[in-house]
């Protein structure tokens, strides 16, 4: 088994009939602390990404999907947590959640292969599509679902606004060469901040969006590599004029920036940003920091972060989520 070819077992282990767990202690799921929209969200995404997906990963896709249907209300918003017992844990809202859901119903409604998947998504992205978030980062992984589905044409008039408006929300870069970012402080996903931009830019026919996308990603891109490897900003995040610490770095990040990475290579027609790309794939492989190696390749599962003693040995959903779509990228392009 190599870097290209972790393998869906870690995520079948993780996902019982109900949904997909949040947590493992190293790779044994943690039933206690249940599901969440966020990580199911992702699943749906990554699974339905596979350009030729088995029938178990249609299965899972199923799966994924019905449990953001049972989590989506009646006016678009979305539950988050769901208890072990099946108790919903809080109310449905529009935080970051709400643009994930809306991000993986996107993409299986835009790729899945099997109509009756891209019929259920597409009415939930639908009715998820009349909302708005006042959080940034939910709006910027909504407007992702959208681009998903503008790229095939699909629901152009709720899908085009929805994409519109998290571009606008993501703002204006910075003026200031040396931090040309729309925010004071880098937190976390924020390589999704410029992927948006940029998708807006390409599917919308928007030039400047484009171009801030771009002058966004290839900043970040640069500020996030040290000592000829990537080196995400840690979890804890990094203000302007602050140290900026090295550990813990998570792997979602780097996803992100290998999402990121892909949409630039897309929108611009630039192999370069190939590159970075290959580079996110090499952290998970140990070109990183800590010169660790961010995944297990014995049960496929992702580590949960990089420390200064090295990686976190849990395997979560959300890291193992990460590594899943990062080599997806990584094998697309060769």
């Amino acid at each position: 088994m190599t870097l290209a070819d972790p393998g869906f077992g870690h995520l079948i282990r993780l996902t019982d009939d109900t949904g997909l767990f949040e947590h493992a202690r190293y790779a044994t799921v943690r039933r206690e602390h249940g599901y969440c929209t966020d990580d199911v969200s992702r699943g749906l995404l990554v699974v339905c990404r596979e350009p030729d997906p088995s029938a178990t990963l249609i299965a899972l896709a199923d799966r994924y999907l019905a449990f953001l249907s049972h989590a989506q209300d009646g006016k678009g918003a979305f539950r988050n947590r769901l208890g072990y017992d099946r108790r919903w844990e809080d109310s449905a809202g529009l935080g970051d959640w709400w643009g994930r859901a809306m991000w993986g119903l996107g993409t299986a409604a835009a790729r899945s292969p099997v109509s009756r998947i891209r019929t259920e998504a597409l009415v939930a992205f639908t009715a998820g599509a009349a909302r708005r978030s006042p959080a940034v980062r939910a709006m910027a992984f909504a407007g992702l679902g959208a681009a998903e589905l503008l790229r095939e044409g699909i629901a152009e008039d709720c899908a085009g606004p929805l994409l519109a408006d998290a571009a606008a929300a993501v703002g204006r870069p910075g003026e200031d060469p040396e931090w040309p970012w729309p925010e004071p402080r880098l937190t976390y996903a924020n390589a999704a901040l410029a992927e948006v931009l940029i998708s807006a830019g390409e599917l919308l026919a928007d030039k400047a969006a484009l171009t801030r996308g771009l002058l966004m990603l290839t900043w970040l891109r640069e500020t996030q590599w040290r000592d000829g490897h990537v080196s995400v900003v840690a979890a804890g995040g990094w203000e302007r004029g602050t140290r900026r610490e090295r550990y813990d770095q998570q792997s979602i990040e780097v996803a992100a920036l290998a999402d990121a990475c892909a949409a630039a290579s897309a929108a611009s027609g630039d192999p370069a940003w190939d590159d970075g790309i290959r580079q996110c794939a090499a952290w998970f492989g140990g070109d990183n920091d800590a010169g660790a190696v961010m995944w297990d390749p014995e049960t496929g599962g992702g580590f949960d972060g990089l420390t200064p003693g090295g990686p976190n040995l849990n395997q979560g959903a959300e890291s193992t989520l990460a590594l899943l779509a990062t080599v997806q990228h990584a094998r697309r392009i060769g």
